[in-house]
């Protein structure tokens, strides 16, 4: 769907690369307690909500230990973008079955990024009238609950791509973003990392053409060196985004003929054969296109998407 945003893979991304300065930012007492030379990130866990017919991934998966103590314990990190009524439920049901499979300790957090303030559950509880038989409890964060300008001192990375998911006015836009820059030219990352940051950034806090004329005119004030360092942070960027519009763009056309010529062989193909199509990578769509005329039945593409 066009316009649609990855919200998981953003997080994960940026949570994966950034994983030790997020918990030092929202969880020290955690950052304390955890060893940070064995953080050794795991392979995304599949479960199947049997009761609902649906698929889950968990997000993100750290394994670690405690200072100083024996044994393996994990992270489980959820990022959560949109309302959902049972997602504490949902945490419970991760936690088990992580259990299930590495009979260790485990420690969930459930970050909440979505636009609006709400007081989200931090356990899911299972009760009878005459005795409790669970209260599991999770940590959570809340993003629209810390206000934006608390962390512009600091030169953590996780809270500068944050800022765009923290709470702040419609007219503190330009603001936020001028901050932004400041703190990049600060910490002065590797153009991989930079570019990682102002990716997710402008993914949720995308200025206007007249709000961009703002920002030049506020970055006009300021010391000119800083200026300089944040046009060619804003360049670079922006150079790159042009390269991958220019890359998806590509690949993009490349699977809607690839499409139109197994339609034609086929007749038609299944939705969801569709949607695996398209979500495969260029050198994937290049195989399949060299191989659609071995293919003689629907069957063979199937095993060959398989």
């Amino acid at each position: 769907m066009k316009g649609h945003i990855d919200h998981d893979r953003l997080f994960k991304e940026l949570l994966e690369t950034f994983f030790g300065e997020f918990v030092e930012l929202f969880f020290p007492q955690i950052y304390e307690a955890i060893d940070l030379d064995h953080i050794k990130l795991l392979q995304q866990e599949m479960f199947t909500d049997v009761t609902r017919g649906e698929k889950h991934r968990v997000d993100i998966l750290v394994e670690t230990r405690l200072k100083r103590e024996p044994g393996i314990i994990l992270l489980h990190v959820e990022n959560q973008a949109s309302v959902e009524k049972e997602f504490a439920e949902r945490m419970f049901i991760y936690f088990s079955r992580l259990y299930q499979k590495h009979r260790c300790r485990i420690l969930p957090i459930a970050v909440f990024s979505y636009s609006q303030k709400r007081d989200e559950p931090d356990n899911f509880k299972l009760e009878f009238p005459f005795m409790p038989v669970l209260d599991f409890k999770f940590l959570t964060l809340e993003l629209k609950k810390h206000k934006w300008r608390n962390y512009i001192k600091s030169n953590n990375p996780v809270a500068a791509a944050l800022l765009s998911r923290m709470d702040y006015q419609k007219k503190e836009r330009v603001q936020v973003k001028l901050e932004f820059l400041r703190m990049l030219v600060r910490m002065e990352l590797d153009p991989a990392r930079m570019t990682l940051l102002a990716g997710f950034f402008e993914t949720y806090l995308r200025l206007s053409d007249m709000e961009e004329k703002q920002l030049e005119e506020e970055v006009g004030k300021i010391d000119k060196k800083e200026a300089t360092r944040m046009m060619e942070i804003t360049t670079s960027w922006q150079e790159k985004g042009r390269i991958e519009g220019r890359k998806e763009g590509m690949v993009e056309g490349q699977t809607n003929i690839l499409l139109r010529q197994l339609k034609k062989k086929f007749n038609n193909i299944p939705f969801e054969m569709e949607k695996q199509l398209r979500s495969l990578p260029a050198e994937k769509l290049q195989e399949l296109a060299e191989a659609i005329f071995e293919l003689e039945t629907l069957e063979d593409l199937k095993n060959y998407l398989k």
